[in-house]
């Protein structure tokens, strides 16, 4: 079991003038705080004009700052937006490789298709193709961070001549691939991609061994033909998280935050009406007709899981660890969550829980990469990279016309 934070960066009105600032900064101290705890990974999203829920629009600049104030903690975009409307497929491929370099090989590439309409439509994306447009863009990405040169590609909705993409990253062939789920649909297609399931969805443990074990039963499948240069044969969960020795206070210190996370959630991908930059979201909260009992009760058993004491974490984490989960990201940042209670919470954490999954890790993920050497070598081997000549392709300079302009019509 691995251990990771992610952050969508939220920033509750009432808002004040260093009120960013002060959400990234303290973002990036419990980062560094992470790392010195030996946690494993931080996942960053993106997201564009989401007000309050989430202004982590430049999550690779995030990143960045976090690599140089960190030394082990691995660095993943959970999720890079890949409809090229939104980011053209060069300008991810160069950010990945440059940050990981200048992280020394610590970065996880998280892509995903884009989901509400506050964001594709802004970019005019067509919801109804998004997934194929991330199937095609994510082919060129990694053909772009492994080919020397990338020899070119004319597709549905990316069109580009050869070039040489640079930089390259230090980890070959390509960072580990990992797409967004939220359905037992996406979790099949990523298995089918080769690449790790990165799901969102808030899960009972049952409907989380029904998603593991499909996952990996795709993977050890005929069906799984690899998106990328290489397998990436993980599935991670994301869950509220604040731990404290007494579990009511643990309540309290978390479920504000819990619950304007669940509440604009479903604002901007449900059913809320929004004014860009003038919707207040507790005002909107408030006119919302109540949950069902049943819905509530359900949510509330789901999204408490991750927040209690030390014993109810760790009990909560041998479920997930025998249920063939490989990582839990923990939603920490949530809210107005007091950045003092985080911190304490992920020390109290790093003492009394992550040990006992430290000792066992080793020999689990041994046994997991022996068990799939042989469908992992038979996936690659269906990976279609037919070869294309461009050694005769030449890009010619404009100076010539800029130092002998032709005629004017007319003259």
């Amino acid at each position: 079991m691995r251990f990771g934070l992610i952050y969508l960066l939220q920033n509750p009105r009432p808002w004040t003038e260093d009120g960013e600032e002060k959400v990234l900064n303290e973002a990036l101290d419990q980062i560094e705080l992470a790392d010195r705890l030996g946690f494993d990974t931080v996942w960053a999203s993106e997201h564009h004009f989401l007000d309050e829920y989430s202004h982590s629009s430049a999550p690779e600049v995030f990143l960045a700052a976090a690599a140089a104030r960190t030394t082990n903690i691995r660095l993943a975009h959970g999720i890079v937006t890949l409809p090229p409307a939104v980011n053209h497929p060069a300008r991810i491929a160069e950010r990945i490789a440059m940050l990981d370099l200048v992280s020394g090989g610590r970065v996880e590439f998280g892509s995903g298709q884009g989901s509400t309409q506050h964001e594709l439509g802004a970019f005019g994306v067509d919801r109804a193709t998004k997934r194929e447009q991330w199937r095609e863009a994510i082919g060129v990405i990694t053909r772009m961070l492994t080919e020397v040169p990338f020899t070119g590609h004319q597709g549905q909705w990316i069109d580009m001549p050869p070039r040489n993409v640079l930089p390259k990253p230090k980890q070959k062939p390509h960072p580990p691939l990992w797409v967004a789920c939220s359905s037992p649909e996406t979790v099949e297609t990523a298995a089918r991609n080769g690449v790790g399931a990165l799901s969102f969805a808030f899960m009972t443990p049952e409907e989380a061994t029904e998603r593991v074990e499909a996952y990996y039963r795709t993977i050890e499948s005929d069906d799984c033909v690899p998106v990328g240069k290489a397998v990436n044969a993980n599935f991670a969960v994301a869950l509220p998280f604040l731990c404290h020795t007494d579990e009511e206070t643990a309540y309290e210190r978390a479920m504000g935050g819990v619950d304007f996370y669940v509440n604009s959630f479903m604002h901007f991908y449900v059913q809320g009406g929004h004014r860009p930059g003038t919707t207040v979201l507790s005002e909107e909260f408030a006119k919302q007709p109540p949950v069902p009992p049943e819905n509530a009760a359900r949510m509330d058993m789901v999204v408490r899981r991750g927040i209690g004491t030390p014993q109810k974490l760790a009990e909560m984490i041998r479920v997930q660890e025998a249920a063939g989960v490989d990582e839990i990201i923990f939603q920490v940042q949530l809210g107005a969550n007091s950045h003092e209670h985080i911190c304490e919470s992920l020390e109290l954490f790093a003492r009394e829980v992550m040990p006992e999954f430290a000792e066992r890790r080793e020999a689990s993920e041994l046994a997991k990469q022996n068990r799939l050497a042989v469908p992992v070598k038979n996936a690659l081997e269906r990976i279609d990279s037919p070869a294309v000549d461009v050694s005769d392709y030449v890009i010619r300079t404009d100076m010539e016309e800029f130092q002998n302009p032709r005629p004017a019509a007319g003259d």
